[in-house]
């Protein structure tokens, strides 16, 4: 059974950082890619980043690249987004995903095999 568990959400001032992480059970990770997303009130969900298991490569939205971070540990399955120099539109709750065919990194909701159950992320000014 796939799982997909998030941590590490919470309130955080402009400027600041938080890492998020993902535990991640349930299947083989080497030919999956393992993504972020984020969802506002009264938005669309959206890509942040995501990186290729096997390979390591990764990929970032326009809006969060030189400030995010993903990185993957693959003794603990888990994968791990750093946010630094967050702004009040970083605001949104987040969820880990995982798609096992892409043909890119920049993933789609629609392409996700398995989603979190998400955590939230607050920015305050």
């Amino acid at each position: 059974q796939v799982q997909l568990v998030e941590s590490g959400g919470g309130l955080v001032q402009a400027g600041g950082s938080l890492r998020l992480s993902c535990a991640i059970s349930g299947f083989t990770l080497s030919s999956y890619y393992m993504g972020w997303f984020r969802q506002a009130p009264g938005k669309e969900r959206e890509f942040v980043g995501s990186i290729k298991w096997s390979g390591g490569w990764t990929y970032y939205a326009d809006s969060v690249k030189g400030r995010f971070t993903i990185s993957r540990d693959n003794a603990k399955n888990e994968v791990s987004l750093q946010m630094n120099r967050l702004k009040t539109e970083d605001t949104a709750v987040y969820y880990c995903a995982a798609v096992q065919v892409s043909r890119s990194g920049i993933l789609s909701p629609r392409e996700i095999d398995s989603w979190g159950q998400g955590t939230q992320v607050t920015v305050s000014s």
